[in-house]
């Protein structure tokens, strides 16, 4: 998503197409889940994902979780 597209009004979860320094959104909804988390991260506040996961993350630590878990094995 880039600062010209509206966001949709929803209250619900999104479905989400990352991509390199934007994402899509598939479904509309008001937030997304963490992946190390689990914490519902609010699509104005989304400023972590990886592309090649298809995954979002709360922040830059919840993000090295996440690496740390997948390089392990887990």
């Amino acid at each position: 998503m880039n600062r010209y597209e509206r966001r949709p009004i929803s209250t619900g979860e999104a479905e989400i197409e990352y991509l390199d320094g934007e994402f899509r959104i598939l479904r509309p909804g008001a937030f997304v889940r963490c992946a190390a988390t689990g914490v519902a991260i609010r699509l104005e506040d989304l400023r972590y994902w990886n592309v090649d996961l298809q995954e979002a993350y709360a922040g830059p630590e919840a993000k090295l979780l996440r690496l740390r878990a997948t390089r392990a094995g887990g």
